[in-house]
């Protein structure tokens, strides 16, 4: 907060006592004041020209008085402006100051970086609901069967990355994601068989950039972003909430979690809590709100683990499940731990040592960077059901169709 600017009257009134007095010690006593606070409103006073000095000119202070032979010469410098206000959407991130002798402030510097505070984000996601009416509980359309458990799997959505045929190999944005990703998850979830558990599994990087920056957090590399962070963010919540509405009329109850990742490390838990009240009224709804960087769930003779590999690599989380998860391990014999991060299918370990470890595809193009440094994946979604008795007993996959019609150019569209 911003020191208040000491009046007119009180510098005066410093000025008066030094002058009638010629000691700053009697004339402090003499008005009741520490030593430092009078010293201060002196210099105040004398920057102001109230110390036996010409009058300031408007719009300037006193920098510096040379007493000589020949008269006082006084130094004239512009005021000061008016208070920073800090930008919409910015927050400070760092100040700089050159300071005199006396530790006071001639200069400052303030940095800011473009980014939303916690309220901003809380009103961004109210925003995206606004011509939606509340949650409401949900009919089931099916009769589930109480042994299945179905994982739904949202595997590196990037929600927000940008991407150009001619560049990428494949045109992608906020529309394009909407519409290809959400029509995956309905196509996917109607086609798994009806569970009376769900788990809908956000693993991380939901959105392609987590501010208005369009940079990674911690290296900092540059991201090609569609739309405004704001826009991310509603695009992001609506497609979850699609996921999570889709399971509710498949299965009985669904329990959802949303793992942080390394684009998306304060929006994940801004997208958690909101779906946390968005829910708050459908009983058939869990909000795990967890903020550990691990997902553990067991389901009578199977558990299940998950972390989204920014910081744990896949091959490493079968210890980690064995050591932090030492009861469910020993109470169950079909493991499975879920990984994302890498963009590509692949598993690091069999059942033979205890664990299937398993990477998941993601439904989002490449971006420039990821093309240029010639990474190499698949795309699509898919939905595994596991029997609490058997293991895994079904598995549903959506490839991702929609590039070669997103690629074509207009021309021929028309044509054809």
């Amino acid at each position: 907060m911003p020191t208040p600017r000491l009046s007119d009257e009180l510098a005066k009134e410093a000025a008066d006592a030094f002058e009638a007095l010629g000691n700053k010690s009697q004339a402090a006593e003499l008005l009741g004041l520490p030593r430092n606070t009078f010293n201060s409103r002196l210099k105040i006073a004398a920057e102001r020209g109230m110390c036996g000095t010409k009058p300031v000119l408007p719009g300037f202070r006193i920098a510096q008085i040379s007493n000589t032979p020949n008269g006082d010469y006084i130094k004239q410098r512009p005021e000061a402006g008016a208070e920073f206000d800090i930008p919409a959407g910015h927050t400070i991130k760092g100040v700089s100051a050159l300071v005199d002798a006396d530790g006071r402030t001639i200069q400052q510097w303030i940095k800011t970086r473009n980014e939303y505070a916690p309220q901003d984000v809380a009103a961004i996601l109210k925003e995206a609901f606004v011509d939606v009416p509340p949650a409401e509980p949900r009919a089931l359309n099916t009769v589930p069967t109480d042994d299945l458990l179905t994982l739904t799997p949202l595997a590196d959505f990037h929600v927000g990355l940008f991407a150009w045929h001619r560049e990428t190999g494949a045109n992608w944005d906020l529309s394009i994601a909407e519409r290809v990703i959400g029509g995956a998850l309905d196509e996917l979830i109607a086609r798994t068989p009806p569970s009376g558990h769900a788990i809908v599994l956000g693993g991380g990087d939901l959105l392609h950039s987590d501010s208005n920056e369009n940079k990674t957090a911690k290296s900092g590399n540059v991201l090609q972003v569609d739309g405004r962070y704001q826009k991310v963010l509603m695009t992001a919540c609506r497609l979850v909430v699609r996921a999570i509405d889709a399971n509710l009329a498949r299965h009985g109850h669904v329990t959802v979690r949303i793992l942080p990742g390394n684009h998306d490390e304060h929006a994940s838990v801004a997208v958690a809590y909101f779906l946390l009240a968005w829910y708050r009224n459908e009983p058939r709804v869990t909000v795990d709100v967890d903020p550990s960087l691990f997902f553990w769930f067991r389901f009578g003779r199977v558990l299940l683990g998950a972390t989204h590999g920014h910081t744990v690599k896949l091959k490493d989380m079968a210890s980690i499940m064995a050591h932090r998860r030492a009861e469910d391990w020993g109470a169950t014999v079909h493991r499975f731990i879920h990984g994302f991060h890498i963009h590509h299918s692949s598993k690091y370990a069999t059942e033979g040592n205890g664990v299937i470890s398993e990477s998941h595809q993601t439904p989002t193009p490449q971006d420039a960077w990821h093309w240029g440094a010639g990474f190499l994946s698949g795309r699509s979604m898919q939905s595994i059901s596991y029997h609490r008795e058997f293991g895994e007993v079904s598995r549903v996959r959506v490839a991702m169709m929609d590039a070669a019609n997103d690629n074509e150019p207009a021309e021929q569209r028309r044509a054809a």
